[in-house]
């Protein structure tokens, strides 16, 4: 896309995004995440049923009646968003590409956070760390995310999740609610993923094309692998070939569930034609009700 493409599909995100960030969503958001902890806010009088653990002693003491300590949850989060640019995410056969449903989901969790006054930082990878943008508040900062998600072309095409972990695990220090977007197509990453998951609260979303997992019976056709660049023919019309090619998606599926399950991540699978957003808020109410 050229730099005015950019722009303009930036704006129609933005403006996409925060239509949907309605009050419903930003609520089941808020309700989703808890804050890093509990802080100091008040001192006011006793009152019959309060904790007398929190007795103010000193104030109690000063004006000859009891006072209690009143704290409140710390609600500001930082919410990472470490998505996956390898040449994989440019595929997509139905409404859109993979990358710009990641581009909308990144919106609508970025508005959604900054609504909630939690900061939103990205992580960029391909089989290297591309981009890191350190966690920040305010819309101009979303809208930078938005448009380097779509524009940022990576010099190589694959992707490396153990590398891309380890720096997100060395660089943010502060727990956070990170959103690994990706087609997962990758080597094995559960160990670094368990590691992670004990230090931030993680939920890995799969974005692919319904394509990906279906392939049409059209006959000889040329594959080219995006991430390789290795090029072979394939029968298309052959049932076993078909079904061997559904077989391998059927089980990279199967594979990041495992993955998310035994490492404690939380999972979202989407395909680019699916509502995305209902996919959001049901996981969101699913995680406000545990």
């Amino acid at each position: 896309m050229t730099t005015q493409e950019i722009i303009k599909k930036v704006k129609q995100i933005e403006l996409k995004s925060l239509k949907k960030t309605n009050s419903v969503f930003l609520g089941e958001y808020h309700s989703s995440f808890k804050g890093r902890g509990m802080i100091f806010s008040e001192v006011r009088p006793y009152q019959y049923g309060d904790d007398v653990r929190k007795m103010d002693w000193n104030k109690t003491a000063q004006y000859n009646t009891p006072f209690v300590k009143v704290f409140e949850e710390e609600r500001e989060l930082t919410v990472m968003l470490l998505v996956d640019i390898s040449a994989s995410m440019n595929f997509g056969t139905h409404k859109q590409l993979k990358k710009e449903t990641v581009a909308e989901i990144c919106a609508t969790i970025g508005f959604s956070a900054n609504k909630n006054n939690d900061k939103v930082g990205l992580l960029l990878f391909s089989n290297t760390v591309n981009l890191f943008i350190p966690p920040k508040k305010g819309r101009s900062h979303i809208l930078r995310i938005i448009r380097e998600v779509l524009e940022f072309q990576p010099q190589k095409a694959s992707s490396d999740f153990n590398l891309a972990l380890d720096f997100f695990l060395n660089t943010v220090s502060r727990k956070s609610i990170a959103f690994i977007l990706s087609d997962f197509e990758t080597a094995d990453f559960s160990k670094k993923m368990t590691i992670t998951c004990k230090k931030h609260d993680v939920t890995n979303i799969r974005i692919h094309d319904n394509l990906e997992e279906k392939f049409p019976n059209i006959g000889l056709v040329k594959l080219q692998d995006s991430e390789t660049g290795s090029v072979r023919w394939i029968d298309s019309s052959s049932p076993a070939i078909r079904a061997q090619y559904e077989s391998y998606y059927r089980e990279l599926q199967h594979k990041i569930e495992q993955i998310s399950s035994s490492s404690g991540a939380g999972f979202i699978n989407l395909k680019t034609q699916d509502d995305y957003y209902k996919a959001l808020l049901n996981y969101f109410q699913k995680q406000h009700s545990r």
